[in-house]
C-alpha cells in the first residue's frame, strides 16, 4: 500500500514549475485554506531556514501555537510541516494529503494541469495548519518569491527577505537584481517587509517594490549586531532595534550570520508587537531563541571528536561557514567531507572549502543532480588538493571513523542531500546520537 508520501512523490514528475494558477486552483476546491491563516512570509537566498526557526522557537515560547513550513527536509519529510514543535504525524499526513489529493482527481478530471509536488505539499499544511487551528504560520518561500507556490498568501502580517546571492540561476536570473526582483515578489500591498540584504542593487528592488505596494520598509542590514561569547555550540549576541534593547540574546547557533538571522527574526517580532498583532514575554522569548537549532547548519552532531554538518551549497554559504571556520579552528587540523551537486557553484563553493583546509574527502550526495566524485577529485587536483574518495554517505562516514583520531575537527559541508544521510548514521530515528 502506498503511502502519502510515496503518493506525493508520484507528483515529482511534473518538475518544479514556477507560477500560481495551478496552486490558486487546488486551493479553491479545498475551500482557500491559506485565507484563514497569521502568516509570516519569509524569503531569501540563504538564512531564511534559520529566520523561521528563530521565529517558530521564539513565539511558540510566548504560548503561541505556531505552525512551521520548509524545505528541503533533512531527516524526514515530516520535517516540513511541524505545529507547536512537533513534526506533522504519520496519520496526519495521510489524511491531509489524502483530502488534497482528492481535489487534485477533480482537478485533472476537469483537464487543468496537474500542480507539481511542491505544490501538493503547501496545500497540505495550509490545510492542515488551518483545520489544527494554529495561531501563526512561519512560511518558508521553496525557491524564489513572486512564482512559489507560498505566494498564494493575499495579506500576511509580514514578510522578510534575509539575504540576496546566487543561486538557482537557471530560475531567479542571473543578476543580483533579478534575483531580487524575484524574491521581491512576495511584498505585499500594506504589508510590512523587513530587509536584510546589504547589496546595493539588490537593496534597489526591494526598496523600489516595497514604495510601489505602500509597503512599509524596515532596512535593518545597517543596523550593528555585537557578538561575544563564542564557541562552537554558541553564542551571545546583543543589538538594538527600532528603541528597544536586545541584549545578551543566548544562542545555540553560531557565527556572524546567524546574528544577521536572529536580527532579521527579532525585528519582525518587534514590528508585529509594536503594532500590537502579538504579546511576547522577554525572558520566554529569549528561551525560546536559545532553544532554537536548524539541522545541518553548523550542527555539531559528535562532540569527541567534534563532528559538524553544514549544508553550506551556494557560494554565499561556503563563504559564512569558511569565515566560521576559521574563527573556531586557526591553525587547528580539520578533515573536510564534501559532496555538491553539478548544478551549483562548485567552482566557487570549492575555493572557499579548500581555503578551509587540504584534507578533503570527495564524495556523492544521493541526488540525481550530484557531481560524480570523480569529476569533484578532478576539480580538486586542479586547486593544488588530492583527495581521497568515498563513493556515498555511508563510506564517507566509514572512512572518517578510521581517520578522525588523527584530527581536531571533522566537516561534512556542501549539499543537503550529503548532510541529511550523515545525520541518519550518527542520530536514530528519536534524535539520539547512535552508539
Amino acid at each position: 500500500m502506498s503511502t502519502a508520501i510515496d503518493k506525493i512523490h508520484e507528483f515529482d514528475r511534473f518538475g518544479s514549475v514556477l507560477g500560481l494558477e495551478r496552486m490558486n486552483a487546488l486551493l479553491e476546491k479545498l475551500g482557500n485554506p491559506q485565507d484563514n491563516l497569521q502568516v509570516i512570509h519569509v524569503a531569501g537566498t540563504n538564512g531564511k531556514g534559520s529566520v523561521c526557526k528563530y521565529l517558530e522557537e521564539g513565539l511558540r515560547a510566548c504560548d503561541y501555537k505556531v505552525g512551521l513550513y520548509t524545505s528541503p527536509f533533512i531527516t524526514r519529510f515530516n520535517e516540513r510541516i511541524r505545529l507547536d514543535g512537533a513534526d506533522i504525524s504519520d496519520e496526519d499526513l495521510e489524511i491531509f494529503t489524502e483530502r488534497v489529493l482528492t481535489a487534485v482527481a477533480e482537478m485533472l478530471a476537469e483537464g487543468q494541469q496537474s500542480p507539481t509536488e511542491f505544490e501538493v505539499v503547501t496545500a497540505v499544511a495550509f490545510l492542515y495548519f488551518r483545520e489544527k487551528q494554529a495561531d501563526l504560520v512561519i512560511l518558508e518561500v521553496g525557491l524564489g518569491g513572486s512564482g512559489d507556490s507560498t505566494n498564494v498568501v493575499k495579506q500576511p502580517l509580514a514578510c522578510a527577505i534575509c539575504s540576496i546571492a546566487y543561486d538557482h540561476m537557471d530560475r531567479l536570473g542571473n543578476t543580483l537584481a533579478e534575483i531580487a526582483a524575484e524574491k521581491a515578489g512576495i511584498i505585499k500591498a500594506g504589508v510590512p517587509i523587513v530587509s536584510n540584504v546589504r547589496e546595493r542593487e539588490a537593496a534597489k528592488v526591494i526598496a523600489s517594490r516595497a514604495y510601489e505596494k505602500n509597503s512599509r520598509l524596515y532596512d535593518v542590514s545597517g543596523i550593528p549586531v555585537v557578538i561575544s561569547g563564542e564557541s562552537p555550540c554558541a553564542q551571545t549576541v546583543s543589538m538594538e532595534l527600532y528603541g528597544t534593547d536586545y541584549s545578551d540574546v543566548e544562542l545555540s547557533m553560531v557565527g556572524e550570520h546567524q546574528g544577521e538571522n536572529l536580527k532579521t527574526a527579532l525585528a519582525i517580532i518587534e514590528i508585529l508587537r509594536k503594532q500590537r498583532r502579538i504579546k511576547v514575554e522577554r525572558s520566554r522569548l529569549y528561551a525560546g531563541l536559545k532553544r532554537a537549532v536548524q539541522p545541518g547548519r553548523f550542527e555539531v552532531i559528535h562532540k569527541e571528536p567534534l563532528v559538524i554538518v553544514d549544508g553550506a551549497h551556494n557560494e554565499a554559504g561556503a563563504a559564512a561557514l569558511q569565515k566560521t571556520m576559521e574563527k573556531f579552528f586557526s591553525g587547528k587540523k580539520v578533515l573536510l567531507v564534501t559532496g555538491i551537486l553539478a548544478d551549483k557553484q562548485v567552482d566557487e563553493i570549492l575555493k572557499h572549502f579548500v581555503s578551509i583546509t587540504g584534507d578533503i574527502i570527495a564524495t556523492e550526495p544521493d541526488n540525481p543532480r550530484k557531481l560524480k566524485k570523480e569529476a569533484l577529485e578532478q576539480k580538486l587536483k586542479e586547486m593544488g588538493i588530492t583527495p581521497r574518495k568515498a563513493a556515498d554517505a555511508e563510506e564517507s562516514v566509514a572512512l572518517v571513523k578510521s581517520l578522525w583520531q588523527n584530527y581536531d575537527a571533522v566537516l561534512f559541508a556542501g549539499s543537503l542531500y550529503l548532510i541529511g544521510d550523515v545525520r541518519r548514521y550518527f542520530y536514530d530515528e528519536r534524535g539520539s546520537e547512535k552508539s
